[in-house]
């Protein structure tokens, strides 16, 4: 049964004979007569009696009325969505990213996007990089900014932005002024960290810099990093993006020999191609996305 089937049953039962219904449909007579003997044989019983005074519904024919109705209606519906989706004038985009990320550029970017397109609706998840992969695997969040790195079968993935770690401290802090701190030169001091792929990053390097961190804190939220560095609990290593806008009781010194530096990359899932307005959201960043 094809929806076009339906549109010229609907034609007929409203005009009442074949001649008119294909007149208004444009469509030679012995084909729409042909379409709808098809359609019967399909369903297995006639939908009209033909009669000198004209064509009206049989029974099976007064069931489907408004059921094909209903179908013609759903599908009308559905091609007026995906032109509003497709012409940005209506749908939703939801993005999944990880604190540092959504607390950063990211609403720079939502914002541009919802000035020249405000009829679409921008949901924004708050994960960490598991969660996030999570979201967009799963199809609950188109595109997802993460730390990389990702499994390569499951993500289509770009390189948005390297960065590099910084260390938080208390303007108090003896090591307050230093131009660059070694990472070697901070086995005694307490740390707090923040969860996630960050930490893990952190932790790395400490043990690589031959000492195992007193972790005096983790927390999830940066805000409280920040506060409890700030409160003299420990120092702490987060990315460049985790130290933006600190209260003046709070000081960054770049770390040095080594440097620690992170990829912050954009995902989506394997196989499903961009959606209009994902496409349009990330046209500003195109020249800067790097293949992973």
């Amino acid at each position: 049964m094809e929806l076009y089937q339906l549109t010229y049953f609907l034609e007929v039962a409203r005009q009442k004979n074949f001649t008119r219904a294909a007149e208004r449909l444009n469509l030679a007579q012995p084909a729409l007569s042909q379409q709808m003997k098809n359609l019967e044989a399909e369903l297995g019983t006639p939908l009209f009696v033909r009669g000198r005074k004209g064509t009206r519904l049989t029974p099976a024919g007064e069931t489907l009325l408004p059921r094909a109705a209903g179908l013609i209606a759903q599908a009308e519906a559905a091609r007026h969505a995906v032109a509003e989706v497709a012409g940005l004038r209506g749908g939703r985009l939801t993005v999944a990213s990880i604190p540092t990320v959504s607390s950063s550029w990211l609403p720079d970017l939502i914002q541009r996007f919802l000035r020249l397109h405000p009829a679409v609706e921008i949901r924004l998840l708050e994960r960490s990089s598991e969660g996030v992969a999570e979201l967009v695997g799963t199809q609950q969040a188109e595109l997802g900014f993460i730390q990389l790195p990702v499994s390569q079968d499951q993500f289509e993935q770009r390189v948005v932005l390297t960065e590099r770690f910084v260390l938080l401290l208390p303007a108090s802090h003896r090591l307050a002024r230093q131009r660059g701190i070694r990472l070697r030169d901070l086995a005694a001091e307490p740390f707090v960290f923040y969860k996630g792929r960050a930490r893990d990053s952190a932790l790395a390097a400490c043990r690589e810099a031959g000492f195992e961190p007193r972790v005096a804190c983790e927390t999830g939220e940066l805000e409280t990093v920040r506060a409890l560095v700030a409160a003299g609990l420990g120092l702490a290593i987060v990315p460049q993006l985790g130290a933006r806008t600190l209260a003046r009781s709070v000081v960054t010194v770049p770390l040095v020999r080594p440097t620690l530096e992170r990829q912050i990359g954009l995902i989506w899932s394997t196989g499903h191609a961009l959606s209009p307005g994902a496409v349009v959201f990330l046209e500003p960043l195109k020249a800067q996305l790097v293949r992973a």
